[in-house]
């Protein structure tokens, strides 16, 4: 088991200055969303999702450690619980609203005879390049 000094106070004081930080930077940078090309918002999208993978990593982590669940309180784990399934909830409808339409769109593209010839050279492999792997 973790002593005290292994779980350090002051690398969890640490941690939440630079969440809170990172908080900050991601307001700031979502304030003028009007003004952003296709590109800026690709990057955004791409450090938040980049951001999202590190801070549920590190939370999956911090619930395998014996010294933290073993002196977690039940309240806050149900705290966790309730936002996690929020989060997730929001998160698979997010994914489903944007796959159905990104489906969509494309599919009128192709049928308009938009789509680039470049990226998407015949019908068979247009569906082999856009398939989403998923782990399920």
């Amino acid at each position: 088991m973790k002593t005290m000094s292994e779980i350090s106070l002051p690398n969890l004081d640490a941690w939440v200055k630079k969440q809170k930080e990172v908080l900050e930077s991601f307001k700031k940078a979502g304030e003028n969303i009007e003004e952003l090309d296709r590109l800026d918002l690709v990057v955004l999208n791409r450090a938040a999702f980049q951001h999202m993978a590190k801070t549920i990593t590190a939370f999956d982590q911090w619930l395998q450690e014996p010294f933290v669940i073993s002196h977690m309180p039940r309240e806050m784990l149900v705290d966790v619980w309730v936002t996690v399934r929020e989060i997730l909830f929001k998160l698979l409808e997010l994914d489903i609203r944007h796959t159905s339409q990104f489906k969509e769109h494309v599919e009128k593209l192709a049928a308009e005879g938009k789509l680039n010839p470049i990226l998407s050279p015949g019908k068979e492999e247009t569906r082999r390049r856009i398939s989403i792997q998923t782990s399920i």
